[in-house]
């Protein structure tokens, strides 16, 4: 039964193992560098045949120039120089092709001497209204969709959380430890946004892949007659390897940047975002525990093991891929 079960799960999370943190959507960004001249960067992912569908809808009193397509990570990306009679307040910017995918984008705006603007396109909404100042809820939905959407499809840090769950027994040692781990990478996060502290990014992300290989071990090796020390003092070992994942959390907000208005209502409904994505994984992966143990209570303790052998060949190939690639 082990044995079909680890299979079952190797084969789940075969499309994850490569992508880990890397998975982004579209991103669209404007930046003006000098009056009514502006830079566009447009990245759009292969897979999911944004690249091949979606292209950029600018404004019509804008011209392009210069530009230049490469093929680079797994996206296309499509820089130009536009120059545009007057200024982009109250011109509709976004994306064409967009329902194609059924995926999101952000766009991101920049003007001279004006806040930055990043609105969340859905295919749904796929254009925005450049309005002359982003409203206050306009950053806190957008932020908050970020933070829930980064933990989501950030590979390393759901299955860190999850290889929590399957460490834990639930309850509330299970609560206390997930609100270390998001203490501790708020911390972290906030420090980097802010400039106080940093590390390089290569690294953060190659220790990130090794505390879920701790995790998958030290689940593996568990048990009942003698607590090993991630057991006795789980909330310690969250955040220690929180303070870590933190940094990770920092370096995807940083490519997109925060609205020099208002930061500290971006960092804040990210992190709720982020905490509001972990309690969907853990919801989710308690679930799925509960419906094991009603199926057979035999059945726990191997499906636990199974799944912590598919997180650690998960972690050893990103943590080999880090550190050597």
């Amino acid at each position: 039964m082990t044995r079909w079960l680890l299979l079952l799960f190797i084969v789940m999370w075969q499309p994850a193992r490569a992508q880990a943190d890397e998975l982004k959507p579209g991103f669209l960004a404007l930046r003006e560098v000098q009056p009514k001249q502006w830079h566009m960067l447009w990245r759009a992912p292969v897979k999911g045949g944004m690249a091949a569908h979606v292209t950029p809808r600018l404004p019509p009193r804008c011209t392009m120039a210069n530009e230049r397509r490469v093929l680079r990570d797994d996206a296309l990306v499509f820089v130009a120089d536009l120059r545009c009679a007057g200024s982009l307040t109250g011109s509709v910017v976004g994306l064409e092709g967009l329902g194609e995918t059924l995926s999101d984008a952000l766009l991101r705006i920049a003007p001279l001497g004006r806040p930055v603007q990043i609105v969340r396109l859905t295919v749904a909404h796929p254009t925005a209204l450049v309005a002359a100042r982003a409203s206050r809820w306009q950053v806190a939905r957008t932020y908050l969709q970020l933070g829930t959407g980064h933990i989501l499809h950030g590979f390393d840090h759901l299955l860190f959380v999850i290889a929590l769950v399957l460490l834990l027994n639930g309850g509330w040692t299970l609560v206390r430890t997930v609100t270390a781990f998001t203490l501790a990478h708020s911390l972290t996060l906030i420090g980097v946004t802010l400039g106080v502290i940093g590390l390089p990014q290569r690294a953060v992300e190659s220790v990130i892949a090794l505390s879920i290989l701790f995790l998958a071990v030290e689940i593996v090796k568990k048990r009942p007659e003698t607590p090993r020390f991630s057991e006795r003092f789980p909330w310690i070992v969250a955040f220690l390897f929180g303070l870590l994942h933190g940094f990770g959390f920092a370096g995807a907000l940083a490519e997109i940047g925060l609205p020099q208005d208002d930061v500290p209502l971006a960092l804040l409904m990210f992190n709720l975002g982020v905490e509001a994505g972990q309690l969907m994984i853990v919801g989710a992966a308690l679930l799925a525990l509960a419906a094991i143990v009603r199926v057979s209570h035999a059945l726990d303790r191997p499906a636990r093991i199974a799944a912590a052998y598919a997180i650690g060949i998960a972690a050893s190939h990103w943590l080999i891929a880090r550190v050597l690639l």
